[in-house]
């Protein structure tokens, strides 16, 4: 394993420490609105410092982008740290919620690790190397089609966000499919597409920090990771779509399809 994958390791278990220390007073917890019902809370904050602390032993000279603390220093290597995804599953005692932390080099995703700390499960990638479960290697689901497919997704809840143009594709989408699921982390998604749980998943407007360890995940297990024109657009946009080639195919279509195209980005 590569030295940066075990200090991200490192790094996320002792977040996932903090956090399930806090889970027993969460009805003391200091949480403040960010933007209209979005939170963060003193663990966010706590959790970021501590896994900055532990980078920043190993790697002092890297540059590092935290959702709470925005970017630090310039360097060709950068972490990019979600140190609670899923912090309303967090403050709502729904024991859902995970620590995402991704490795840049010279603008290209290198490295991820994601941890839940509940269920104790530790997904991993590098690039080339493959995607990991707990040591174990994992693939996507190779469900081809829509039939029969468990798809997870996000519901727009920001004001800034289309919730119309969403409920459109998930009316497209839900149709012949075994259900849809929205547990509220989407890192935690990836990860469930990287090791098969889903077969597919949708989300706008997510941030970097939300999707890029869980991109990489995807795509070392044999998935596909586009926006919703096929491009490599989420990025900027945040507008993710994610599947096994086949059925990311058929997705895309119902997509391209269903969305006005100033969302298709």
């Amino acid at each position: 394993m590569h030295p940066m994958v075990n200090i991200a390791i490192r790094a996320a278990r002792r977040a996932g420490n903090i956090m399930l220390r806090a889970l027993d007073r969460l009805d003391t917890l200091k949480v403040e609105e960010k933007q209209h019902h979005d939170y963060v809370s003193e663990v966010d904050r706590r959790c970021e410092t501590e896994i900055i602390r532990t980078i920043r032993r190993a790697y002092p000279d890297h540059a590092i982008l935290g959702e709470e603390g925005g970017g630090h220093g310039k360097n060709d290597i950068r972490w990019i740290i979600d140190p609670l995804d899923g912090t309303t599953n967090f403050l709502h005692g729904i024991p859902h919620f995970a620590v995402s932390i991704a490795v840049e080099i010279r603008g290209r995703l290198a490295h991820g690790v994601i941890y839940d700390p509940v269920k104790n499960e530790l997904f991993t990638a590098s690039a080339g190397s493959g995607a990991q479960f707990n040591d174990r290697r994992i693939r996507v689901s190779p469900r081809p089609s829509l039939a029969g497919a468990l798809l997870g997704t996000g519901i727009p809840f920001r004001e800034d966000q289309d919730l119309d143009a969403y409920l459109a594709t998930l009316k497209a989408l839900i149709q012949d499919t075994a259900g849809v699921r929205r547990p509220g982390a989407a890192s935690l998604d990836l990860a469930y597409v990287a090791c098969g749980r889903f077969d597919g998943f949708w989300e706008f407007g997510l941030h970097y920090w939300d999707l890029a360890a869980g991109v990489l995940l995807v795509q070392e297990a044999g998935g596909m990771v586009t926006d919703f024109r096929g491009g490599d657009g989420y990025i900027k946009s945040g507008n993710i779509l994610c599947a096994n080639p086949k059925l990311h195919d058929r997705m895309l279509r119902i997509l391209t399809k269903t969305l006005p195209s100033e969302h298709q980005r």
